[in-house]
């Protein structure tokens, strides 16, 4: 009878065995074979570009199952942010600014890792006789659309010397080309925007820059790397490769910068000549590391509820997640 007592409980426990097993196997996630990221045209997200035309996305996450890597060029941040809240990214270079407008609207994602700071210019035009702030008073400024981080930037540099954006100083929404060609062709005073195009106007002889982003916000972030919550979740051995396969692009490029711009040049049509201006006159910087812009993107949060672009306060647990960066 013991012994009839003890095969039953065996048979038991194997099936609990089994039927766990069963149940692990039908939660494990589904593989990932295809892998969608968005950019902008911008040296602050060189990285970007020289990974995916290196082969390198491809190359460093196939191990992973993923067979084909794909990005999508986008003018500015909201409408990126508007893409990946519709399903159709996976992963993005963007400015922090407007992921924190999509993350207070439900996007599923978070900040994963930084890619630039500072990095963005003002530009104004040669008959402006610029002497400070109070120059641009009764003027128009081209930048990016409202909650990206140049309209953020612009607009709290402008409050904080005392001018009241769209009253004082008039402020236009447009993309970086259109933004060139409205100062180029008179119709704007001045632009504010991410390298290169103020080299662009500059070596054209249609403007100057006057004032660099870190100037007007120190050390602020700019573009950060983030990612889907779906893809943090299933699959964060490919969020600590992507993070791993940005800095080996940015290693590249800060080791060969010239071969790096003309991967960019010939990626986004940009004039190579403006490409290699802009990265010898801008302020930026690449880093990854997230800890150092928890602080800034936490600024921006503050200043978009204070400008209405947010309706709720974002916290850091909202914003980040800092568990896949490793320093090397």
């Amino acid at each position: 009878m013991n012994v009839l007592k003890l095969t039953a409980f065996a048979m038991l426990a194997l099936a609990l065995v089994l039927f766990t097993a069963g149940c692990t196997q039908q939660a494990a996630a589904p593989k990932i074979t295809e892998l969608r990221i968005g950019y902008q045209p911008s040296t602050h997200q060189m990285a970007e570009i020289t990974a995916m035309e290196k082969g390198w996305w491809k190359e460093d996450l196939a191990p992973y199952g993923v067979v084909n890597v794909s990005d999508k060029v986008f003018p500015s941040g909201p409408p990126e942010m508007q893409a990946m809240l519709a399903g159709e990214l996976d992963v993005a270079y963007v400015g922090a600014a407007p992921v924190l407008s999509a993350l207070s609207t439900g996007l599923d994602a978070k900040i994963v890792a930084g890619v630039n700071s500072q990095g963005s210019d003002l530009v104004v035009s040669n008959d402006l006789d610029y002497k400070g702030p109070r120059s641009l008073a009764g003027k128009t400024i081209a930048t990016f659309p409202p909650g990206s981080i140049q309209d953020t930037v612009l607009r709290n540099w402008l409050i904080k010397n005392n001018l009241t954006p769209d009253k004082d100083v008039f402020i236009k929404g447009m993309t970086p080309g259109d933004a060139v060609t409205a100062i180029t062709a008179g119709k704007v005073d001045a632009i504010f925007l991410p390298t290169p195009s103020p080299s662009t106007v500059v070596n054209q002889g249609k403007g100057r820059i006057v004032v660099h982003s870190g100037e007007m916000y120190p050390n602020h972030t700019c573009c950060v790397l983030v990612v889907s919550g779906k893809l943090i979740r299933e699959h964060p051995e490919i969020v600590r490769q992507i993070i791993k396969t940005n800095d080996r692009a940015v290693a590249f490029n800060l080791q060969n910068i010239d071969e790096a711009a003309a991967i960019y040049a010939k990626k986004t049509g940009a004039n190579l000549a403006d490409v290699k201006s802009s990265l010898q006159e801008w302020d930026g910087s690449w880093a990854s590391d997230p800890n150092v812009i928890v602080e800034p993107v936490l600024d921006y949060a503050k200043i978009q509820y204070d400008l209405g672009y947010i309706k709720k306060s974002l916290t850091k647990e909202d914003i980040f997640d800092l568990s896949f960066y490793q320093k090397n």
